[in-house]
């Protein structure tokens, strides 16, 4: 059977995730990293007034026909304070934030007027020389310019950002209605690895797709239990695969997804509910299982087992298993856009399969590539601020336009 495409895997993955129809009301410094369950409506216009972009002098452009002409300061408004309405050939001292009073059309900076006189107590009663001849509307904010009321200003199925929730509060909000969290259970395979703090054993290494992982569905602001490191036996396996799935929405697995004598994910998978072992077309991470674990009631939990290679594993995270869970949150879900940037590098013996490796952008904006693209080397991820994606049989040579993705777009930060 043919191995199956990127896009194709995805496209299986986002047409089974079903959205979960839970939520609940958080306050605003709750809602990070949630996904907004309903559309926000503003009440209000933001700003509520025209008011002021600039400390100067508001004024009618109208009585401003050439450079020099003099008016007399006649009300002074700073921010939070409503002038009275401007007179014909007067100006009001107004400072930023401040609204522009009835009659007035105009805000000159106050670099570009000269005082003539002292203000008295109050701030007014002085003349201006303006040196610069407005146009109606200069440096005003007009009422709802950013946010009309009664609109739409964020909609359901948005992941909540620091900026989201600026916008929210603009208007007033102090809770929103969210998707209730998923609930992702995490465990790993093999008996060579060793939890970071304990004693390497012969053979062993540390496990660094535990904190990898976590990492990873921590930022998608999942609910998460840490099975830990499972013994490499089937009934091991079956036995955490029925605790993680009794109370998960999604069970995520490192290693094991081989079909060698000791790896028991796919036996285990296929009697405790129901499973399909993909290889896909790319690399690093061909190999992906996806499933199913039935509970003792008639619902189930989903699986994913990802290969036990670090970089494997983390590729294969950020292109299957985050707009997986993105879909399960309710979040709108797209493929990641592609930015075509110059290669400084050569690839010369491409694979047959698509390529994802690891690169960063150098100070003139070019592709370099960290020398050793093994599936086994984390520091190419750390290195790296993002993924070359590179077509399957497709050589590059330096200067040619690659296809790259950023990991902060990848990691959802």
């Amino acid at each position: 059977m043919s191995m199956k495409t990127a896009a194709q895997a995805l496209e299986i993955l986002l047409s089974q995730a079903k959205a979960t129809q839970h939520s609940e009301t958080v306050t605003l410094q709750e809602a990070l990293g949630r996904v907004l369950a309903k559309d926000v409506i503003s009440t209000v216009n933001v700003p509520p007034m025209d008011n002021t972009q600039m400390d100067g002098y508001v004024l009618r452009a109208q009585d401003i026909t050439e450079l020099g002409i003099t008016l007399p300061v006649t009300q002074r408004i700073p921010a939070g304070y409503l002038g009275n309405t401007l007179e014909p050939n007067t100006a009001g001292r107004i400072f930023t934030g401040a609204s522009i009073p009835v009659g007035a059309t105009a805000v000159v900076m106050q670099e570009d007027c000269e005082v003539i006189g002292a203000p008295d107590a109050n701030g007014i009663n002085y003349q201006i020389k303006v040196n610069h001849v407005p146009k109606a509307g200069e440096w005003i904010r007009e009422q709802g310019e950013d946010i009309r009321e009664n609109t739409v200003i964020l909609q359901a199925g948005t992941f909540l950002r620091p900026q989201e929730l600026g916008v929210a509060a603009s208007s007033g909000m102090t809770h929103l209605e969210v998707k209730q969290r998923v609930k992702v259970a995490l465990f790993f395979t093999g008996d060579e690895l060793t939890l970071p703090g304990q004693a390497l054993k012969p053979g062993g290494i540390y496990n660094s797709n535990r904190d990898t992982l976590i990492a990873c569905v921590k930022a998608l602001g999942c609910d998460f239990t840490d099975f830990g490191i499972v013994p490499d036996t089937l009934d091991a396996t079956r036995k955490t695969l029925r605790a993680a799935a009794a109370d998960h929405d999604l069970i995520v697995t490192s290693g094991g997804v081989s079909v060698g004598e000791e790896d028991h994910i796919k036996p285990a998978v296929e009697a405790e509910g129901l499973l399909d072992m993909w290889q896909i077309a790319i690399k690093p991470g061909k190999p992906l299982a996806f499933g199913s674990i039935k509970r003792e009631a008639a619902d189930s939990s989903w699986f994913m087992g990802l290969p036990g290679n670090p970089v494997s594993s983390f590729v294969t995270f950020l292109l299957f298993v985050k707009p997986f869970i993105r879909a399960l949150q309710g979040a709108q879900v797209s493929v990641e856009p592609r930015y075509e940037l110059e290669s400084n590098f050569d690839w010369i013996k491409p694979d047959k399969r698509n390529e994802f490796l690891r690169v960063r952008i150098n100070t003139s904006g070019k592709l370099e590539l960290y020398p050793n693209q093994s599936s086994g080397v984390l520091t190419s991820a750390v290195w790296a601020d993002g993924l070359a994606d590179i077509p399957a049989g497709q050589a590059i040579r330096k200067g040619d336009r690659v296809r790259y993705i950023p990991f902060s777009q990848l990691l959802g930060y």
